[in-house]
């Protein structure tokens, strides 16, 4: 073997090396969403890869929609307002809760305890829980949504603690999958 093999063969090592780390660095950042949109992005992908082999899709080509066309945003503005207006008739009979909006409405938790507790009224005794009791509230809805109906906790409690006025965006999405696991149970 001569000098230049040696220089080859110790390339060659370098460049498998960095791919390596490169590859582990990825995977292992990808293991840690740091926000609520980072985790809907981490569940849409293995909904994705469960349900059918397609190619992977960087940030950068990513398909974003853009409500531009106005019979589309008006689209977007009813269905927002039919899932409000659902949420609202399974828990217009429970205290404590008047929802008007995907934000304030529900920064106390009791709004998603409410709706669970329509479906699954053994679940646990919505009448012992109180509007200052958020951390509590939130941490009983998002752990029976998981283990119950199997809705997967998109939501951060301390996120939601922490904020008085929670991103719409996020709890309309949550709701969502409520709404999507028991729209034919009513």
């Amino acid at each position: 073997m001569n000098f230049d093999d040696v220089t080859k063969e110790n390339r060659k090592r370098n460049r498998e090396f960095y791919k390596f780390t490169q590859n582990f660095t990825r995977k292992s950042a990808r293991k840690k969403p740091l926000s609520p949109f980072a985790k809907f992005r981490e569940l849409d992908r293995q909904n994705s890869a469960a349900s059918s082999p397609s190619p992977v899709k960087s940030p950068a080509t990513e398909f974003r929609f853009k409500f531009t066309e106005p019979a589309v945003r008006d689209n977007a503005v009813q269905i927002k307002e039919r899932l409000l207006a659902w949420c609202r008739s399974k828990t217009k009979e429970y205290e404590n809760v008047q929802l008007d909006n995907f934000s304030t409405s529900w920064n106390n938790g009791l709004a998603f305890c409410a709706l669970l507790h329509h479906f699954r009224p053994d679940a646990f005794d919505y009448h012992s829980l109180r509007p200052e009791n958020r951390k509590m509230n939130f941490e009983l809805a998002f752990t029976k949504a998981d283990e119950l109906a199997g809705i997967a906790p998109l939501l951060d409690v301390e996120d939601m603690v922490m904020m008085r006025r929670p991103d719409w965006k996020c709890v309309f999405t949550y709701v969502q999958s409520i709404y999507r696991r028991f729209k034919d149970e009513d």
